[in-house]
């Protein structure tokens, strides 16, 4: 992908997971999720703190240790839409910077192109997209592009992500499935 297609899909998942955000009733908050350690609103904090990190790797050239614990904990605090919105502007903001997605961010796993870091990010987007779909009952059909892109950004690597511990096993997906069952699938979720 271009560049300016990685920015868009980017953008495109963090609106779409930003959505969701903003349909989760308050008495949802602390309801389930498919991803079984989570409730919906620790969810969205996990989702909103990768965004926070986002400014601090790529614009500020931080490292892992440098950021610390900073957005370690709760950070929506009141009102978990508003810290989502600012969280994902900022990181939207960051990574649009002239010759952002060239640069080299250091992770937790060790250097990584900004490029590679953003499709991550979006396919976490997506992803988690999903998960608060199903658990605040929101439209869990996503558009086909997202899913696509998700996909494409996994498959490489899906087999060794259950040995993280992270995730859970990967289920037979049925033959036609879309590359949203695919995605799905390939990452323990269960469409």
């Amino acid at each position: 992908m271009s560049d300016d297609e990685i920015l868009r899909t980017h953008g495109e998942a963090l609106a779409l997971f930003g959505s969701r955000v903003h349909a989760v009733r308050d008495d949802q908050w602390d309801g389930p999720t498919p991803c079984s350690e989570w409730s919906v609103r620790d969810l969205v904090n996990h989702l909103t703190a990768e965004q926070l990190w986002v400014p601090r790797l790529v614009r500020d050239g931080a490292t892992i240790a440098e950021v610390g614990s900073e957005f370690d904990g709760d950070v929506l605090g009141d009102d978990p839409a508003a810290a989502w919105d600012r969280a994902a502007v900022a990181a939207v903001a960051a990574l649009a910077e002239r010759g952002a997605l060239s640069r080299t961010v250091q992770l937790s796993y060790g250097s990584s192109p900004a490029d590679a870091y953003c499709s991550q990010m979006t396919a976490d987007a997506v992803v988690h997209a999903w998960d608060l779909s199903r658990a605040i009952g929101a439209e869990e059909r996503l558009p086909d592009r997202l899913a696509t892109a998700a996909l494409r950004e996994v498959e490489p690597y899906a087999s060794g992500l259950d040995a993280s511990g992270l995730f859970a096993p990967a289920v037979d997906a049925p033959e036609d499935a879309d590359d949203l069952t695919r995605l799905l699938c390939l990452l323990g979720r269960r469409p």
